[in-house]
């Protein structure tokens, strides 16, 4: 049976005088753009050059919230926010973009939450329900990209909101259907033969390698690879190559 997957990046990282990742190449190649807010990454500026390079590829647009954390890059686990608080952060970074977009005459899509955040929300059943909450405070129409086996994705399908399943190509995969901590020896997936072949089991054949070797069942809907990984683009080359071969059509799950 023929399967359709998009590809999705997380982008729009540079901010002031740093630049990270090659966003103009990627937006070639990938069909959804998550962007940075300005709390982990990017700044005003990226956000508009970045909605405006996906609008002229025809890319979707979403928005990549996070903690407020431009040091650690969103990486770093921060508690002891006030739920109302936190909430409202997201509220304002999923608003900004969607401003941005609107102005760009290119509509956002979606919401996919950054790093920790994302992390934290997909084993806290009360962070998942905050993050579900903000995004509908915003437009219930979005689209909340999530991880398969996580409390987000029951929060987002218990809230009525569309979820879209998403995989990696470049992190491994805990027993639980978790991504490996990065903590952890192997979380993150540098061969490229490896991180295709665990493409093609979950896209082909429908089912998430694991580390303790199980195959959990999966219907995934699009594929990320980190933007600010290095040699990004040519690992995203590779994969829309190796999955058109394989009779998978490249398409967005989310159209403007």
């Amino acid at each position: 049976m023929a399967r359709t997957i998009d590809l999705n990046c997380d982008m729009g990282e540079s901010f002031g005088a740093y630049t990270i990742g090659d966003d103009a190449a990627m937006l070639k190649l990938v069909t959804t753009a998550n962007i940075a807010c300005g709390f982990h990454a990017g700044d005003p500026v990226v956000m508009r050059r970045t909605i405006r390079m996906a609008r002229d590829n025809g890319v979707s647009v979403g928005a990549h919230p996070s903690f407020a954390d431009l040091y650690g890059f969103g990486r770093r686990r921060i508690s002891g926010e006030r739920p109302e608080d936190l909430e409202t952060q997201l509220i304002y970074q999923i608003v900004a973009m969607q401003g941005m977009c609107a102005l760009e005459g290119h509509p956002m899509t979606h919401v996919k939450t950054h790093g920790a955040l994302g992390n934290m929300a997909a084993v806290d059943p009360d962070l998942a329900a905050l993050c579900v909450r903000a995004i509908r405070a915003v437009d219930p129409a979005l689209v909340f990209i999530t991880l398969p086996y996580s409390e987000t994705y029951a929060a987002a399908e218990k809230a009525g909101l569309r979820v879209a399943c998403e995989i990696y190509a470049d992190r491994s995969y805990t027993d639980t259907g978790e991504l490996t901590p990065r903590t952890q020896a192997g979380a993150v997936i540098h061969d490229p033969q490896q991180s295709l072949d665990q493409v093609l089991e979950m896209v082909v054949n429908g089912r998430i390698p694991t580390t303790g070797g199980k195959r959990l069942p999966v219907q995934p809907e699009t594929l990320c690879v980190h933007g600010d990984t290095p040699g990004a683009v040519d690992i995203v080359r590779a994969l829309r190559t190796a999955l058109t071969q394989n009779g998978v059509e490249i398409a967005p799950f989310a159209k403007n």
